[in-house]
Order: structure tokens, then C-alpha cells, then sequence
């Protein structure tokens, strides 16, 4: 198998600065991380090529210093990565950014080798609009499924998952190539080998990057320009004041006892407590 999985690479805090006039993120003078809800999606890529063999290639679409982040997933035991990145890339919303990384995919299946399976994580830290992966099998016509927890092939080689709802769990057979992203903390990733590092240092071929004078991407299409989302406004929200109280419970009983005595000496608090209670046992007049 080949499979692409995809990395953001995102701010390492929730502390987010929006541009006034772009509304997009200040990333400058923010740390960076490999998006979290990312790295399950590499495990079980990873999973796959160990069980069925091929290869997984890394794919992300971010300034520079993402390489740090690709080098952290080949430590994981990607076998390359390729880093799509150019100035006419910035400021993408999640329509310029699919754009973007279903051509790669394309590229990828034309020059490097056929692809059967592109992962992502379900959702970013900095934005959570979970967009992305349904947005670039759109662009393929690819079939997807989310929430996925596992996945392995069938005996006619055809993609089987298994996926986690809020009141279910569900099998769906899909033919390759497919897309499917993998649901937040439902898969331990594994931890970094030192050798994999030191593979990703001596082998120079294990990081590609690509820009779009090799992409050749419409620029009217991408970043920007290419983005119909727009941040209209954005608001403050003020730190809400805590009164910083610390009581130390004899036992369980104790903590709840004194946490329901809290509250129902606060009339907001109270009002809130007794409706959800209300709610909870089946309406005003339970």
C-alpha cells in the first residue's frame, strides 16, 4: 500500500492572535506543534504499512519550519515526506487548502506511485472545522469515512473500518483509493526512534518540498485569493474572574455535598443547576 497521511502544523497554544485585516492567524512568534488530532492518523497509516507493507508519505501544507514537524513524524517511522509550501499557499481557509493538497495527491500518484489510501487526523487545534479531509476526497471523488478507530484490508482487496459514533459502532467497506480520517485519542501513536531521526538526518531524499512553480496551482485558487471564507468580526472574550476557592473533601460525600451547598448559594448558579436537573429527568413538570 501507499498511503499519504496529512500534518498541520499549528500553534502550540491556544492563545491564538487573529490579523485585523486578513483574519487569518499571527503566526509569528508563536511556537508550533504537529497538530495532536494528527498523530492517530499517522499510527494507523503506520499500522497498515507494517501489517501490509508499501509505504506511508507524510503531506502537509505549512511555512518552513514545519519541517521540524515531519521530521518528528519520520522519527515516528514515515518513510518521506513532502512539504508543500509557498507564499501564494498563505492564509488558505479549508477550500483553498483541500484545493491545494488533492493536487498533491494527484502528483504524488502520477510520479511517485500509485496512491490507495490518504489519512488525516479529524480535526485541527486552531480552527476544528474538521473540513478538510471530506473536502479533498471531494476534489478527488474518492469515497470517505470518518470517526474511523481501525482499519485493515479484506481478502479482495477492499478497505474495511470500523468507526466510533456517539451511540454506535460501524463497519463500512470502501474501494480504494479512499480517504478516511481517524477519530481524536482513539489510537495511541507511537513513541519516536532515535534511528528513524537519524535516517531523516543522513538521507536528504526523505524530505521533499514542493512550490507551486512545481505544483503549478491556479494561484486564483489557492491562499487568499483562492479562500471565500472571511472573518467578519472578531470578539474578546474577557477571562472570566474565579473566586479561587480550595476545600479539601474528608471523603466523595463530603466533595459532592459541599459542591451542591456551593451552588445552590449561588441564585445563578442555582437557577442553571436546577434546569439542567429538570431537563435531565424529562421535562418542567417531572
Amino acid at each position: 500500500m501507499r498511503i499519504v497521511v496529512g500534518m498541520k502544523w499549528v500553534p502550540g497554544t491556544q492563545s491564538v492572535r487573529i490579523d485585523p485585516k486578513t483574519g487569518t492567524l499571527i503566526r509569528e512568534g508563536v511556537p508550533s506543534i504537529v497538530n495532536p488530532h494528527d498523530l492517530p492518523a499517522v499510527e494507523l497509516a503506520l499500522r497498515l504499512r507494517d501489517k501490509y507493507g508499501g509505504e506511508v508519505i507524510a503531506l502537509s501544507m505549512s511555512p518552513p519550519p514545519a519541517i521540524k514537524g515531519l521530521e518528528y513524524l519520520i522519527g515516528m517511522g514515515v518513510d518521506r515526506a513532502i512539504l508543500l509550501t509557498d507564499r501564494v499557499y498563505a492564509g488558505a481557509d479549508t477550500l483553498a487548502t483541500s484545493y491545494a493538497l488533492a493536487n498533491a495527491i494527484r502528483k504524488i500518484d502520477a510520479e511517485i506511485g500509485k496512491v490507495d489510501l490518504a489519512v488525516f487526523g479529524q480535526e485541527t487545534t486552531d480552527s476544528s472545522t474538521a473540513h478538510i479531509p471530506a473536502q479533498t476526497a471531494s476534489w478527488l471523488n474518492w469515497p470517505y469515512v470518518y470517526y474511523v478507530r481501525d482499519a485493515w484490508l479484506t481478502e479482495d482487496g477492499k478497505l474495511r473500518v470500523e468507526r466510533i459514533l456517539e451511540n454506535a459502532i460501524e463497519e463500512w467497506e470502501l474501494d480504494m483509493p479512499a480517504i478516511i480520517s481517524i477519530a481524536m485519542k482513539s489510537i495511541k501513536p507511537r513513541p519516536v526512534s532515535l534511528l528513524n531521526k537519524i535516517r531523516f538526518k543522513t538521507n536528504p531524499s526523505t524530505l521533499i518540498t514542493w512550490t507551486n512553480s512545481y505544483m503549478n496551482l491556479d494561484v486564483r485558487c489557492v491562499g487568499l485569493k483562492g479562500s471565500p471564507t472571511f472573518v467578519a468580526k472578531t470578539v474578546d472574550v474577557p477571562e472570566v474572574p474565579r473566586k479561587k476557592i480550595v476545600y479539601k473533601p474528608k471523603d466523595g460525600e463530603d466533595a459532592a455535598r459541599w459542591i451542591l451547598k456551593s451552588l445552590l448559594s449561588d441564585e445563578k448558579a442555582s437557577r442553571a443547576l436546577l434546569k439542567a436537573l429538570r431537563g435531565s429527568s424529562g421535562g418542567e413538570g417531572s
